[in-house]
């Protein structure tokens, strides 16, 4: 391990700013915590501590000073906490996890999904679709269970992505088929709770948002998004779209008030959902489509009923902002290109896919820069985790953090 920098005058991150699973605590990549300050040093934010990682895009979990994450190597997947000083390892728990037939992991072998801090258990999900629940405090294992062996679930050539969602006592996993397009899985022991509906998955994670008080679950999976009831998978509403599972990789994203926007590349667009509630009954309508925003596989942040991500696949990557009510772009440039982002008190920490680091302000009108540095060379498509005033970055063979200069008070 490199140590880059004494992190001993470096303060601790609050628990109330943990990150306890994809897309940080409310799952939308926002987080809140002390402000950052708008100017860095001219060697960029100081790196904390830098260490080898294996293979892999999972994110990062941070709760109660310790890093939760996965990654590949020699054919094994591995689910490892570090301790968020230093990155020692505290420890790890690793399991065969040969590909599946029929997958292409050329774009990287995975994991794909950040593991889920739920009390004091862990969950994770690797590209094969082996689902772990482990001792939070120990790695020892608790319960396991297969999605291909046991419900002979959807195999996408990319490879199981879904990120693991707690909801009360269980987690919820996409897995695909008759009856049990999604599963619910107990906390305590792996049973399932309950299993429905009937498609075939995609590579995007499911999401609970409220809606005129009543919880719902919400999965984009191949030719269709619905909404569930998470406490028994009653479907409340479902509508189609034309792109199947294996193209759709982005997450949706619950807008303001009522907007539900998804979006997909290879052609697909963006679609914005306007949902209303009649008698008791959700409905859904469409409220635009946009061709020329398409999101790969990267997060959006929804704001003051804007939306802003980086679209495009394989041409230009032109990093946008979309107004959620009439589906128009504001404004596109081509600084920034695929990358995903973090947002904290107005403004957006953004990682491009080539390491380097930005903090900006978007508004409607416009992007403004105000710091930029270089991290690291690899390919980043793993978005940050935002603790305190500690960011934790990782590529495909390391693992580092980084201290974020504070706002003065």
């Amino acid at each position: 391990m490199v140590t880059c920098y004494c992190w001993l005058l470096a303060c601790t991150a609050n628990a109330a700013h943990d990150w306890p699973q994809w897309g940080g605590p409310a799952r939308n990549f926002k987080v809140g915590g002390p402000r950052l300050a708008k100017t860095w040093p001219s060697g960029g934010p100081a790196c904390l501590w830098d260490r080898p990682l294996g293979d892999g895009y999972a994110g990062i979990a941070s709760v109660d000073n310790r890093l939760y994450t996965m990654y590949r190597s020699a054919g094994r997947e591995y689910i490892v906490a570090l301790d968020a000083n230093s990155g020692k390892t505290i420890w790890q728990h690793h399991y065969p996890a040969p590909f599946l037939p029929k997958t292409d992991l050329q774009p990287g072998p995975g994991p794909h999904a950040t593991p889920l801090v739920a009390g004091d258990r862990l969950c994770t999900a690797g590209v094969t679709g082996i689902v772990h629940c482990l001792d939070l405090a120990t790695g020892a294992v608790i319960w396991q269970r297969n999605l291909v062996q046991d419900f002979a679930g959807t195999v996408l050539f990319r490879g199981y992505s879904c990120n693991p969602l707690r909801y009360g006592d269980s987690v919820i996993l996409t897995v695909g088929g008759e009856g049990q397009g999604v599963v619910a899985l107990t906390l305590s022991q792996g049973n399932v709770k309950w299993k429905s509906q009937n498609f075939d998955i995609s590579h995007a994670s499911p999401l609970v948002i409220q809606f005129h008080g009543q919880a719902q679950l919400v999965v984009l999976a191949s030719r269709c998004i619905v909404g569930m009831n998470p406490d028994n998978g009653l479907l409340l509403w479902s509508h189609e779209h034309p792109m199947t599972g294996g193209h759709i990789a982005s997450m949706p994203v619950w807008g303001t008030g009522d907007r539900l926007f998804f979006s997909f590349a290879y052609g697909g667009g963006s679609y914005c959902l306007q949902l209303a509630e009649e008698n008791g009954t959700t409905t859904t309508r469409p409220l635009w489509q946009n061709k020329r925003m398409k999101i790969h596989h990267s997060n959006a942040i929804s704001n003051q009923g804007y939306l802003y991500a980086a679209s495009g696949d394989f041409g230009p990557k032109l990093f946008s902002a979309i107004n959620l009510t009439t589906g128009k772009l504001t404004w596109q440039q081509r600084t920034l290109g695929r990358c995903s982002l973090v947002y904290r008190d107005g403004n957006y920490l953004i990682l491009q896919e080539d390491g380097q680091l930005t903090l900006a302000t978007l508004t409607p009108e416009s992007l403004k820069i105000h710091a930029q540095s270089q991290l690291f060379e690899e390919r980043a498509w793993t978005p940050p985790t935002l603790a305190g005033t500690r960011l934790y970055v990782r590529n495909r063979s390391r693992i580092m953090a980084y201290e974020l200069p504070a706002a003065e008070p």
